[in-house]
């Protein structure tokens, strides 16, 4: 059969666009890239969730027009609303495939794609992978790393970059936090005879701002990040550094480590009062929607899950994300240790999840 006529709708997320460009490179046939632009007011906001070109400057975006395309692909709240109103052009001829949890009902998609950490029923419609379809382009890591080397050089090795994040739900980063994430620095000058290079983002509170600045040990080496900051490490880091630990609320820089097949140590992080809570709707969720069926308990549960999928109308369930799940993953899987455990190279090879996902989208059109 002739190849599908195939859109890419992406908006201004570099991350997201990433994962739906990992699928394209691996796609047997052309794609036409569609990329749209928000309105000023839907930038940060999230307008309703509708067939929908309304929060669109189309003026700055790219041409919608018939022809339609047989298949969109697409990821995020804003561009998967443009898709859905392109199939209602096409009189329903569209498929379109979704990459990320959906922000609205998941059967308006032919396929849902998402990774590991997020609990999603086990619907017809929805393909699970291990680690989010990112990718980070070994050339540029390669090429920060050589513009890099004469300040790294004379640093003492073992080079442990230390990556830090900040307060996610169902995480805090406080005080506490922040002097283990100083006891941690010190071991791996002590215990390691390395040098600890911490690195921060926009995401970290003040507080743990404040206690790095003053009481890391002097062997460390400190990068603030700040929306001015020149000379950001990140990049050169993954390239040079021989180890990481990632603070517990960045899956995005855990796989960027994974993929680069670098050891990778994972820093827990508390949860509150109220994250605690939050957890164990987290962890339901992950028994409720675990993908294995191993048994006929396995069956029984998917039958209760998908009926959970009908009923969760304010998600309290659905389309949630379990952390804690997804750390205990990598670990289980040879791909990370617990931060303070002795280092390791990835245990095992990476899991094909493109070539599964471009399988699943060919037999969309094998019928």
């Amino acid at each position: 059969m002739p190849a599908p006529t195939t859109w890419v709708i992406l908006s201004d997320k570099r991350g997201d666009n990433g994962q739906v460009e990992t699928i394209v490179e691996a796609l047997p046939w052309p794609v036409e890239h569609k990329y749209v632009h928000m309105k000023p007011e839907w930038v940060l906001g999230k307008p309703k969730y509708r067939p929908s070109l309304d929060h669109l400057d189309r003026s700055q975006s790219d041409p919608l027009e018939g022809p339609w395309p047989d298949l969109i692909i697409t990821v995020g709240r804003r561009p998967s609303m443009v898709a859905l109103w392109v199939r209602k052009q096409s009189g329903n001829h569209t498929r379109i495939v979704l990459v990320g949890k959906p922000s609205g009902y998941m059967l308006d998609f032919s396929l849902v794609i998402a990774s590991a950490e997020n609990q999603m029923p086990p619907m017809h419609n929805f393909l699970p992978t291990t680690l989010p379809l990112m990718r980070i382009q070994p050339e540029d890591v390669a090429a920060e790393a050589a513009a890099w080397r004469d300040r790294f050089a004379p640093l003492r090795k073992p080079l442990i970059a230390i990556l830090i994040g900040g307060e996610t739900n169902p995480f805090i980063m406080n005080r506490k936090v922040a002097h283990k994430l100083v006891a941690t620095a010190r071991w791996v000058v002590d215990e390691l005879g390395g040098t600890p290079y911490i690195t921060t983002s926009r995401r970290t509170t003040p507080e743990v701002l404040e206690i790095l600045r003053t009481a890391l040990p002097d062997e460390a080496v400190y990068f603030e990040w700040s929306a001015d900051a020149e000379d950001n490490p990140y990049r050169a880091l993954l390239g040079s550094a021989d180890g990481f630990i990632v603070t517990a609320d960045s899956i995005s820089m855990m796989v960027e480590v994974i993929y680069l097949r670098k050891p990778l140590a994972i820093f827990p992080l508390p949860g509150g009062p109220l994250g605690t809570l939050d957890q164990l709707r987290r962890s339901l969720a992950h028994w409720l929607f675990n993908p294995k069926q191993d048994s006929a308990l396995d069956r029984l549960r998917h039958s209760l899950a998908r009926g959970v999928y009908y009923i969760d109308y304010f998600k309290i369930l659905c389309a949630t994300r379990d952390f804690r799940a997804f750390h205990r993953l990598l670990v289980d899987e040879g791909l990370a240790v617990w931060a303070g455990q002795a280092f390791t190279q990835p245990a095992r090879q990476l899991p094909d999840d493109v070539g599964t996902v471009v399988d699943r989208i060919q037999r969309l059109f094998a019928t």
